[in-house]
């Protein structure tokens, strides 16, 4: 048996609660994670099978001091894994557990963690939609009778569809968290 395995999976920005129960799921079926690289490669290992909770935080601005932002959590019973891309990742033991605990202790600080998500990585992606996706996209359509042009135009179609997707999946999260903290 292999000690060690790599996958592959893809979860947008609003999706880290399917990304927190995709890792407790591994950790119940004795995969352990490790660390995660780009572009979504999860290296997990082998390990004894147990109910182990996974929480993500976004928290750029905390990695000026890391040693209290992990100490914070640590206090809670938190371990602190590692940094990915502006998430922090955490784990606990599911009976170390009290009730429903979760890293953000209400929807306040749930709220608060999405704008800072929003704050640290759907500004800039904005700013490229609009900077750049749509007047690609605007220009290709005007050169359509050109070959590169019309592969061009697929391409600026492509990152429009996915763009557009990420966002309206980050919009539809935020609205459900900001209904249920209301």
């Amino acid at each position: 048996m292999k000690n060690q395995k790599r996958e592959l999976k893809f979860f947008t920005i609003a999706e880290y609660e399917q990304e927190q129960e995709y890792l407790r799921r591994r950790h119940n079926e004795g995969w352990r994670l490790l660390k995660v690289t780009l572009p979504g490669i999860y290296l997990f290992e082998a390990c004894e099978a147990e109910d182990v909770i996974y929480q993500l935080d976004y928290h750029k601005e905390g990695l000026g001091s890391q040693d209290t932002y992990v100490k914070m959590f640590k206090d809670c019973g938190w371990e602190y894994m590692f940094d990915f891309f502006g998430y922090s990742y955490f784990r606990k033991r599911e009976e170390r557990m009290q009730g429903d605990e979760e890293i953000f202790c209400d929807e306040a600080s749930r709220l608060d963690f999405i704008g800072r998500v929003f704050k640290g990585r759907m500004i800039p992606l904005l700013v490229i939609f609009f900077l750049v996706i749509i007047p690609q996209t605007i220009l290709q359509l005007s050169f359509l009778d050109s070959d590169p042009h019309r592969g061009m135009l697929g391409l600026y179609l492509v990152l429009f569809a996915v763009y557009a997707y990420i966002f309206i999946r980050f919009g539809l999260q935020y609205r459900k968290l900001k209904r249920q903290a209301d």
